[in-house]
Protein backbone atom coordinates (compact mmCIF):
# COMPACT_ATOMS: atom_id res chain seq x y z
CA UNK A 1 0.00 0.00 0.00
CA UNK A 2 1.55 3.22 -1.02
CA UNK A 3 1.68 6.04 1.74
CA UNK A 4 -0.01 9.04 -0.35
CA UNK A 5 0.13 11.04 3.06
CA UNK A 6 4.46 10.66 2.40
CA UNK A 7 3.74 11.03 -1.42
CA UNK A 8 1.87 14.66 -1.00
CA UNK A 9 4.72 16.06 1.25
CA UNK A 10 7.56 14.69 -1.45
CA UNK A 11 5.39 16.02 -4.57
CA UNK A 12 4.54 19.61 -2.41
CA UNK A 13 8.26 19.80 -1.49
CA UNK A 14 9.11 19.22 -5.42
CA UNK A 15 6.18 21.76 -6.39
CA UNK A 16 7.78 24.36 -4.08
CA UNK A 17 11.60 23.80 -4.99
CA UNK A 18 11.07 24.67 -9.04
CA UNK A 19 8.89 27.86 -7.58
CA UNK A 20 12.08 28.93 -5.66
CA UNK A 21 14.38 28.11 -8.53
CA UNK A 22 12.79 30.13 -11.35
CA UNK A 23 12.10 32.80 -8.92
CA UNK A 24 8.34 32.68 -9.56
CA UNK A 25 5.48 33.91 -7.29
CA UNK A 26 2.80 31.22 -8.32
CA UNK A 27 1.34 28.61 -10.34
CA UNK A 28 -1.33 28.01 -13.45
CA UNK A 29 -2.79 25.31 -14.84
CA UNK A 30 -5.42 24.54 -16.66
CA UNK A 31 -8.94 23.18 -14.91
CA UNK A 32 -10.17 20.55 -17.12
CA UNK A 33 -12.93 19.34 -14.40
CA UNK A 34 -10.85 15.76 -15.25
CA UNK A 35 -8.98 13.65 -13.01
CA UNK A 36 -5.19 14.81 -13.97
CA UNK A 37 -5.99 18.28 -13.38
CA UNK A 38 -7.92 17.46 -10.53
CA UNK A 39 -5.14 16.10 -8.80
CA UNK A 40 -2.43 18.66 -9.95
CA UNK A 41 -4.50 21.75 -9.09
CA UNK A 42 -4.95 19.97 -5.44
CA UNK A 43 -0.97 19.05 -5.21
CA UNK A 44 0.06 22.89 -6.34
CA UNK A 45 -2.14 24.42 -3.92
CA UNK A 46 -1.12 22.10 -0.95
CA UNK A 47 2.70 23.84 -1.91
CA UNK A 48 1.75 27.15 -3.22
CA UNK A 49 -1.27 29.56 -2.04
CA UNK A 50 -0.95 31.76 -4.92
CA UNK A 51 -2.42 29.02 -7.22
CA UNK A 52 -4.72 29.73 -10.08
CA UNK A 53 -6.51 27.05 -12.41
CA UNK A 54 -8.13 28.46 -15.67
CA UNK A 55 -10.97 26.80 -16.97
CA UNK A 56 -10.42 26.88 -20.93
CA UNK A 57 -14.23 25.70 -22.61
CA UNK A 58 -13.91 25.26 -26.16
CA UNK A 59 -16.53 24.42 -28.73
CA UNK A 60 -17.36 20.74 -27.02
CA UNK A 61 -21.00 21.01 -24.67
CA UNK A 62 -19.29 18.95 -22.07
CA UNK A 63 -16.52 21.63 -21.96
CA UNK A 64 -19.47 24.15 -20.56
CA UNK A 65 -21.44 21.45 -18.52
CA UNK A 66 -20.04 18.30 -16.81
CA UNK A 67 -16.44 19.78 -17.10
CA UNK A 68 -16.90 23.16 -16.02
CA UNK A 69 -19.48 21.82 -13.28
CA UNK A 70 -16.61 19.13 -11.72
CA UNK A 71 -13.81 21.31 -12.48
CA UNK A 72 -15.64 24.27 -10.12
CA UNK A 73 -16.36 21.79 -7.69
CA UNK A 74 -12.84 20.77 -7.17
CA UNK A 75 -11.74 24.49 -6.70
CA UNK A 76 -14.49 25.36 -4.14
CA UNK A 77 -13.57 22.12 -2.01
CA UNK A 78 -9.84 23.06 -2.02
CA UNK A 79 -9.81 26.84 -2.18
CA UNK A 80 -8.42 26.91 -5.55
CA UNK A 81 -9.07 30.42 -7.37
CA UNK A 82 -10.92 30.11 -10.41
CA UNK A 83 -11.06 32.09 -13.62
CA UNK A 84 -13.09 31.23 -16.85
CA UNK A 85 -12.11 31.78 -20.66
CA UNK A 86 -14.26 31.11 -23.31
CA UNK A 87 -11.89 29.89 -26.35
CA UNK A 88 -15.12 29.18 -28.87
CA UNK A 89 -14.38 32.34 -31.20
CA UNK A 90 -11.01 32.08 -30.77
CA UNK A 91 -10.50 28.81 -32.23
CA UNK A 92 -13.91 30.12 -34.53
CA UNK A 93 -11.23 32.93 -35.83
CA UNK A 94 -8.19 31.10 -36.36
CA UNK A 95 -10.29 28.28 -38.82
CA UNK A 96 -11.44 30.92 -41.05
CA UNK A 97 -7.96 32.41 -41.46
CA UNK A 98 -6.40 29.05 -41.56
CA UNK A 99 -9.10 28.35 -44.24
CA UNK A 100 -7.18 30.95 -46.34
CA UNK A 101 -4.27 28.89 -46.86
CA UNK A 102 -4.83 25.50 -46.36
CA UNK A 103 -8.18 22.81 -45.33
CA UNK A 104 -7.96 21.07 -42.08
CA UNK A 105 -8.45 17.77 -40.83
CA UNK A 106 -10.03 16.49 -38.33
CA UNK A 107 -6.44 16.06 -36.85
CA UNK A 108 -5.41 19.76 -37.30
CA UNK A 109 -8.64 21.23 -36.12
CA UNK A 110 -8.92 19.48 -32.90
CA UNK A 111 -5.54 20.26 -31.85
CA UNK A 112 -5.66 23.82 -32.61
CA UNK A 113 -8.23 23.09 -29.08
CA UNK A 114 -5.45 22.09 -26.55
CA UNK A 115 -2.61 24.16 -28.29
CA UNK A 116 -5.07 27.51 -27.63
CA UNK A 117 -5.40 26.94 -24.12
CA UNK A 118 -1.60 26.42 -24.08
CA UNK A 119 -0.93 29.88 -25.21
CA UNK A 120 -3.32 30.69 -22.96
CA UNK A 121 -1.70 29.69 -20.02
CA UNK A 122 1.72 30.98 -20.85
CA UNK A 123 0.05 34.34 -21.42
CA UNK A 124 -1.10 34.26 -17.97
CA UNK A 125 2.50 32.77 -16.65
CA UNK A 126 4.11 35.45 -18.21
CA UNK A 127 1.75 38.27 -16.95
CA UNK A 128 2.04 36.89 -13.52
CA UNK A 129 5.13 35.49 -12.77
CA UNK A 130 3.49 32.22 -12.32
CA UNK A 131 4.56 28.87 -13.77
CA UNK A 132 2.63 26.43 -16.07
CA UNK A 133 1.72 23.04 -14.11
CA UNK A 134 1.19 20.38 -16.39
CA UNK A 135 -1.60 17.42 -15.95
CA UNK A 136 -0.45 14.93 -17.92
CA UNK A 137 0.16 11.51 -16.56
CA UNK A 138 2.80 8.46 -17.25
CA UNK A 139 -0.03 6.48 -18.54
CA UNK A 140 -1.10 8.91 -21.35
CA UNK A 141 2.75 10.04 -21.93
CA UNK A 142 3.00 5.78 -23.23
CA UNK A 143 0.81 6.48 -25.22
CA UNK A 144 1.16 9.66 -26.59
CA UNK A 145 -2.57 10.76 -25.72
CA UNK A 146 -1.29 14.35 -25.68
CA UNK A 147 -1.48 17.42 -28.10
CA UNK A 148 2.62 18.22 -29.00
CA UNK A 149 2.81 21.74 -28.40
CA UNK A 150 -0.58 21.70 -26.66
CA UNK A 151 -0.91 19.83 -22.98
CA UNK A 152 2.12 18.56 -23.38
CA UNK A 153 4.20 22.01 -22.32
CA UNK A 154 4.33 22.77 -19.35
CA UNK A 155 7.31 24.18 -16.84
CA UNK A 156 7.09 21.46 -14.62
CA UNK A 157 4.56 18.31 -13.81
CA UNK A 158 3.44 16.67 -10.60
CA UNK A 159 1.97 13.88 -11.67
CA UNK A 160 3.34 13.03 -14.78
CA UNK A 161 5.55 9.49 -12.90
CA UNK A 162 1.58 8.13 -11.92
CA UNK A 163 -0.39 5.47 -13.92
CA UNK A 164 -4.15 6.41 -14.05
CA UNK A 165 -4.83 3.86 -11.54
CA UNK A 166 -2.37 5.64 -9.25
CA UNK A 167 -4.12 8.87 -10.00
CA UNK A 168 -8.02 7.53 -8.59
CA UNK A 169 -6.10 6.24 -5.66
CA UNK A 170 -4.33 9.14 -4.82
CA UNK A 171 -7.61 11.45 -5.53
CA UNK A 172 -9.91 9.30 -3.03
CA UNK A 173 -6.62 10.25 -0.50
CA UNK A 174 -6.97 13.40 -0.74
CA UNK A 175 -10.86 13.15 -0.79
CA UNK A 176 -11.47 14.57 -4.62
CA UNK A 177 -15.51 14.93 -5.24
CA UNK A 178 -16.60 11.93 -6.48
CA UNK A 179 -17.50 13.00 -9.95
CA UNK A 180 -14.28 13.68 -10.79
CA UNK A 181 -12.73 9.92 -10.22
CA UNK A 182 -16.23 7.88 -11.43
CA UNK A 183 -16.77 9.72 -14.74
CA UNK A 184 -15.23 8.47 -18.10
CA UNK A 185 -11.95 9.59 -18.96
CA UNK A 186 -12.27 12.25 -21.69
CA UNK A 187 -10.11 15.28 -22.83
CA UNK A 188 -13.43 16.49 -24.51
CA UNK A 189 -12.53 17.91 -27.70
CA UNK A 190 -15.84 16.44 -29.47
CA UNK A 191 -19.06 15.73 -28.56
CA UNK A 192 -19.52 11.91 -27.15
CA UNK A 193 -15.25 11.88 -27.15
CA UNK A 194 -13.63 9.50 -24.55
CA UNK A 195 -10.25 8.16 -24.03
CA UNK A 196 -10.35 4.59 -23.78
CA UNK A 197 -12.97 4.76 -26.89
CA UNK A 198 -10.31 6.72 -29.30
CA UNK A 199 -7.75 4.42 -28.35
CA UNK A 200 -9.63 1.17 -28.52
CA UNK A 201 -7.66 0.29 -24.93
CA UNK A 202 -8.87 1.07 -21.57
CA UNK A 203 -6.21 2.53 -18.74
CA UNK A 204 -7.02 -0.73 -16.91
CA UNK A 205 -5.05 -2.68 -19.27
CA UNK A 206 -2.81 0.12 -20.11
CA UNK A 207 -1.71 0.55 -16.62
CA UNK A 208 -1.30 -3.33 -16.09
CA UNK A 209 0.95 -3.48 -19.07
CA UNK A 210 3.04 -0.74 -17.70
CA UNK A 211 3.21 -2.52 -14.52
CA UNK A 212 4.86 -5.65 -16.28
CA UNK A 213 0.79 -7.77 -15.96
CA UNK A 214 -1.03 -9.85 -18.01
CA UNK A 215 -2.88 -8.51 -21.08
CA UNK A 216 -4.73 -9.47 -24.09
CA UNK A 217 -2.63 -10.14 -27.38
CA UNK A 218 -5.72 -7.30 -28.36
CA UNK A 219 -4.91 -5.14 -25.94
CA UNK A 220 -0.86 -5.39 -26.52
CA UNK A 221 -1.26 -4.67 -29.99
CA UNK A 222 -3.32 -1.24 -29.37
CA UNK A 223 -0.82 -0.01 -26.96
CA UNK A 224 2.09 -1.29 -28.92
CA UNK A 225 1.25 0.55 -32.19
CA UNK A 226 -0.14 3.76 -29.77
CA UNK A 227 3.17 4.21 -28.48
CA UNK A 228 5.45 3.67 -31.27
CA UNK A 229 3.65 6.00 -33.68
CA UNK A 230 3.86 8.99 -31.09
CA UNK A 231 7.93 8.51 -29.85
CA UNK A 232 8.44 11.56 -31.34
CA UNK A 233 6.11 12.72 -28.96
CA UNK A 234 8.31 11.87 -26.36
CA UNK A 235 11.68 13.12 -27.91
CA UNK A 236 13.38 16.50 -28.48
CA UNK A 237 13.10 17.98 -31.99
CA UNK A 238 16.05 16.76 -33.93
CA UNK A 239 18.51 18.96 -34.56
CA UNK A 240 21.18 18.83 -37.02
CA UNK A 241 24.37 18.06 -35.92
CA UNK A 242 23.62 16.27 -32.89
CA UNK A 243 23.51 12.11 -32.30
Amino acid sequence: MRDYREETEKRVAFIRAKLAESRTSGIVYGNSGGKDSALAGILCKLACENTVGICLPCESKRNFGEDMADGMAVAEKFGIETRVLDLTATKQALTAALGEITTLNSAASTNINPRLRMTTLYAVAAAENRLVAGTGNRSEVYMGYFTKWGDGAYDFNPIGDLTVTEIYEFLRYLGAPENIITKAPSAGLFEGQTDEQEMGVTYAAIDRYLAGGEVSEEEKAAIDRFHSRSEHKRRPAPVFGEK
